[in-house]
């Protein structure tokens, strides 16, 4: 089996070595691309900008409202690891937060007892989905938009169509409402997060063997790794994490309602998508997939303070989608001419 980096786009050490300073930028630009967009987005808006978009208010308002859908790109991003989709991201949540408050408005769940149900259902979800891939041979889109689709029937049911509010736990609300040094503490859940599955990915064989599942399942197969055990896993943890968002939504909104979550699955999936264009362009990874979310926040951000209508944030994240997909198909395909 081929080194996961024996063919990455990113250049070793040793090729940058003997290179002049305009050489490294031109070889580093196609890696660093998104990120130089990114900074130059927000250098660009504050200098348009400078009464509204430089400002603690902006950003505590970028970082609030993006968690959530930073958070559900990382939990797609899992599986795209190794080679799968998961819809059921975008879907899940939908029920995830409605449980959330009706176990404890309806049922007198304790607000911990309710957030830990509720992950427990994510995590049966994801290996319910990961069984269906896997066991039943289901391709992984289809698989997973039937999945969401039950769970956003059942949202429906237990909702009736109506709006789930009543009295929550002070504790309950500080799950997200809490600041911390000033911004949201949200923010920092996603830090935290990025951190660990960064570790995970970069640095223990678990990590390294969803690479070598997604690059070619059946060459890993033949070298011992345990493809079906680690694709199961990818999906439990995909679940778990949409549904711990799911529970962060529901703190943050206060009221479950099934005409809310939806929205975030575009974005999600455009942020997963475009982390597989930069820093390590051709493979999915963790801190590209922070820059797409950041990307999407600031660029919609800046439109929407120059007066852009409310169709703009959708037509910003459709467009940024296809953009990311060509990328990342033309990553994947240079990447797989490469030397081997």
């Amino acid at each position: 089996m081929n080194s996961i980096e024996s063919d990455a786009l990113e250049p070793t050490k040793d090729q940058l070595a003997g290179m002049t300073f305009g050489q490294k930028l031109i070889r580093l630009a196609p890696v660093y691309g998104l990120v130089i967009l990114m900074f130059g987005l927000i250098i660009l808006f504050s200098v348009l900008l400078p009464n509204t978009f430089p400002t603690v208010l902006n950003l505590r308002s970028i970082v609030s409202d993006k968690s959530i859908i930073a958070l559900l790109s990382l939990a797609a991003m899992i599986p795209m690891v190794a080679g799968r989709i998961d819809l059921t991201v975008g879907y899940g949540i939908v029920l995830w937060h409605i449980l959330a408050i009706s176990l404890q408005t309806l049922y007198g769940f304790p607000w911990p007892m309710a957030v830990i149900t509720v992950i427990g259902l994510g995590a049966l979800t994801g290996l319910a989905n990961g069984f269906l891939v896997e066991i039943a041979k289901i391709d992984a889109f289809i698989a997973t938009l039937g999945t969401g689709t039950v769970l956003y029937a059942l949202a429906l049911w237990h909702t009736g169509g109506r709006q789930v509010v009543g009295v929550l736990p002070e504790g309950f609300y500080a799950l997200n409402g809490t600041f911390v040094l000033g911004l949201p503490i949200t923010g920092f859940y996603v830090l935290a997060i990025t951190i660990v599955l960064w570790l995970i990915l970069e640095y223990t064989p678990i990590g390294r063997f969803l690479y070598a599942i997604g690059a070619n399942q059946k060459a890993a197969a033949l070298n011992g790794i345990p493809t079906r055990k680690y694709v199961v896993g990818a999906f439990i943890a995909s679940g778990t994490l949409t549904a711990l968002t799911g529970v962060l939504l529901a703190s943050k909104l206060r009221i479950g309602q099934a005409s809310v979550g939806l929205e975030f699955l575009l974005p999600a999936l455009v942020g997963a998508f475009l982390g597989s264009t930069t820093i390590k362009p051709g493979r999915v990874n963790v801190w590209g997939t922070i820059v797409g979310v950041v990307i999407l926040a600031v660029g919609i951000s800046g439109i929407q303070q120059f007066g852009g209508s409310f169709w703009v944030e959708p037509m910003f994240n459709g467009l940024t989608l296809l953009i990311a997909i060509g990328i990342a198909g033309y990553a994947q395909r240079k990447k797989g001419s490469g030397p081997k």
